[in-house]
């Protein structure tokens, strides 16, 4: 590996929220991996002498690697914004759109992109109108088997699949702990994939396809950070058409987002070989388990790519 040219890069990790194990294991990743490019890294936290360690250090590119809210809502890149800090990923508009399930969804539907019906309740709703009758309103108009997810957040927490009204009660109580607002959406049964997204000189480029199979059935969070209830295959083993089709949705997805740099958007393939979008990650993991590292893999590497994405990031400089 050669030396010439390499950047000062501080990682931004850690938060308080209950994603911070996950970011701190993605953060440790993408340092060992930047230092193997001969990058020079500072690991900073998220916390009150954040702005002034990134003065001392003067880093060429930050890489904000915190999961969830705290990293994704838009704002720490808004305060690399504000302190003059190129960044590797996403600018504030397209983390924000990106986090909010529904809001992400409804960009996806507006742009003729097929996605599960669904419907967004906070929980101040439920206080103002009850909620047997808003819940039997759901069964009724969306039916089950459904998925019940919080509106913001990410690592599959609370997270839940139900089968009937007493299920989507337990489920609903779950997913307001992580959030006040729950998306309900229509479960499609089929075939878990991942598609990875990429950016080297302002083109973006899908990674190759992930599939991903749990003795459960359904990707949740143990699946994602327990070794031995999941097989991944990198590549999907996906027709080339089918492949095609799946990688293309991904990357108009990234698009209509306004994505940039890299993400992962998540898909199931339904019984008929249609592709739907679910979901889209402005910062994702890049543990062991993670799928970003496993699409990279398969690439050109995923050392490769963490190397090209910062220098990406560098190179487009300070945004506003």
């Amino acid at each position: 590996m050669t030396e010439v040219n390499g950047l000062k890069v501080a990682i931004i990790t850690g938060g308080q929220l209950q994603e911070r194990e996950v970011s701190l294991r993605s953060a440790n990743r993408v340092a060992t991996q930047l230092r193997q490019y001969a990058h020079t890294v500072k690991t900073l936290e998220l916390d009150h002498n954040l702005l002034d360690y990134l003065r001392e250090f003067h880093p060429d590119v930050a890489w904000p690697v915190i999961h969830g809210r705290e990293g994704e809502d838009g704002s720490l890149q808004d305060l690399l914004e504000l302190g003059g800090i190129p960044y590797v990923g996403s600018g504030p508009k397209g983390c924000r759109i990106s986090l909010s399930k529904p809001v992400a969804k409804s960009v996806v539907e507006k742009n003729g992109l097929p996605t599960p019906r669904s419907v967004a309740l906070p929980q101040i709703l439920f206080r103002q109108v009850g909620a047997t009758m808003l819940l039997a309103e759901v069964s009724t108009r969306l039916g089950f088997p459904l998925m019940v997810k919080p509106s913001r957040g990410g690592s599959a927490m609370g997270i839940t699949y139900v089968e009937d009204e007493d299920g989507l009660r337990t489920a609903m109580v779950n997913a307001f702990a992580y959030d006040d607002e729950v998306l309900i959406e229509q479960f499609v049964s089929g075939r878990e994939v991942s598609v990875s997204i990429v950016e080297e000189s302002g083109k973006s480029r899908a990674l190759p396809s992930v599939e991903i199979r749990t003795d459960a059935g359904r990707y949740d969070f143990d699946a994602r950070y327990l070794t031995g209830r999941t097989e991944f295959f990198a590549p999907a083993p996906l027709e080339e058409e089918l492949d095609e089709r799946v990688r293309a949705l991904a990357l108009q997805c990234h698009r209509v987002l306004e994505l940039e740099g890299f993400s992962r958007i998540d898909l199931i393939v339904d019984n008929d070989n249609n592709p739907w979008f679910i979901d889209a990650n402005a910062v994702p993991g890049m543990t062991d388990t993670s799928l970003w590292p496993l699409a990279a893999e398969a690439d050109l590497g995923f050392g490769k790519l963490i190397d090209a994405v910062t220098r990406d990031g560098a190179a487009r400089g300070i945004r506003c």
